[in-house]
């Protein structure tokens, strides 16, 4: 409110939404007790109801559903607040961990266990962790509804579960290691956002592809040859199998698991992405980007310009801005 809010008024991103529908008391009842997409038969329906053509009633929904998504200014202060806390999570865990023997030999984190102390900066370092996915945890029913909601709702519980358990039984050492793994991606994903609702794409699409690039390596490399080689078999090795290494591991194992889907979702979105940049115009007739019906509609029209899903103008040759962010 007090500082993203007017970051992104400076740079010019208007607190507006999308085109409203017209009021329409018989589409409106359909809409909110019916289908928010409603097939061809309820079209023609519709349609005859009515008096008006099948095109015009595709769009009133399409306007209508659009009525309900989150302004660009909303999306931008939400990515800088994350923004914000990743990174300085992520600079504050670096400059703790890169003076503690664990951060270098693995093997020191099963040293001496369970009785290992609790220094004050670690003991801070878990606290924000657990205190901010918690926030998450809840926040995710009320912030802005992506398409990876349940990954990412598995992913909270996870993650919360890991903290939580680490801390009881100890463990923080390896914990810390996992916590900064994670972070040191995040704050890119965040900074590309920001870049793209501001419209700056080519800075845009570079932090893009640097997020995918440290995620990947950080997630699919470094994780499983170092985090869960240290607690399968380091830990197995120096203190045997103690009773909850099952299902300690069982928790990392189902956070690989994740990296693997949003890995592939990742690779898959820049793909994507790339070869629509090679398109130097978005002829689409609306903001919203995901309704077949969109497509259809389309292409009978005449070089009409639009926006993207997130307000942003003609992709112009570079990677179309709305189509990884909301992924």
């Amino acid at each position: 409110r007090f500082i993203a809010k007017p970051c992104a008024i400076s740079l010019g991103i208007q607190d507006s939404g999308p085109h409203r529908a017209q009021p329409n008391a018989i589409l409106e009842k359909v809409f909110t007790s019916i289908t928010k997409s409603p097939d061809g038969k309820r079209l023609e329906g519709l349609s005859k109801q009515l008096d008006w053509d099948v095109r015009k009633i595709q769009r009133w929904f399409r306007h209508r559903r659009n009525q309900d998504k989150p302004t660009t200014l909303t999306k931008f202060c939400e990515s800088m607040w994350r923004f914000t806390f990743y990174l300085s999570i992520f600079f504050y865990g670096i400059r703790f961990l890169w003076t503690a023997p664990w951060f270098w030999d693995t093997r020191q984190c099963w040293y001496n266990y369970p009785f290992q102390p609790l220094t004050s900066r670690l003991y801070y370092y878990y606290i924000l962790e657990l205190a901010f996915y918690w926030s998450l945890m809840f926040s995710q029913f009320t912030d802005i509804k992506r398409k990876d909601f349940l990954i990412m709702f598995v992913h909270h519980l996870a993650t919360i579960g890991l903290i939580t358990f680490s801390y009881m039984n100890n463990m923080v050492r390896v914990g810390t290691l996992v916590l900064c793994l994670h972070d040191a991606s995040d704050f890119l994903l965040e900074a590309a956002k920001l870049a793209n609702y501001a419209k700056y794409q080519r800075l845009c699409d570079a932090f893009f592809m640097l997020f995918g690039v440290v995620f990947i390596v950080t997630r699919l490399g470094i994780y499983p040859f170092w985090i869960l080689n240290t607690t399968l078999f380091e830990s197995w090795e120096l203190i045997g199998p103690y009773p909850s290494w099952w299902l300690f591991n069982g928790l990392l194992v189902t956070l690989q698991i994740l990296h693997i889907i949003w890995s592939y979702l990742i690779v898959r979105t820049a793909y994507k992405a790339l070869m629509r940049g090679k398109v130097s115009k978005d002829d689409r007739s609306d903001v919203e980007s995901s309704s077949e019906e969109e497509d259809v509609t389309s292409n009978s029209t005449k070089g009409v310009s639009s926006t993207s899903s997130n307000g942003s103008n003609c992709i112009n040759g570079h990677v179309a801005s709305g189509q990884w962010t909301e992924e």
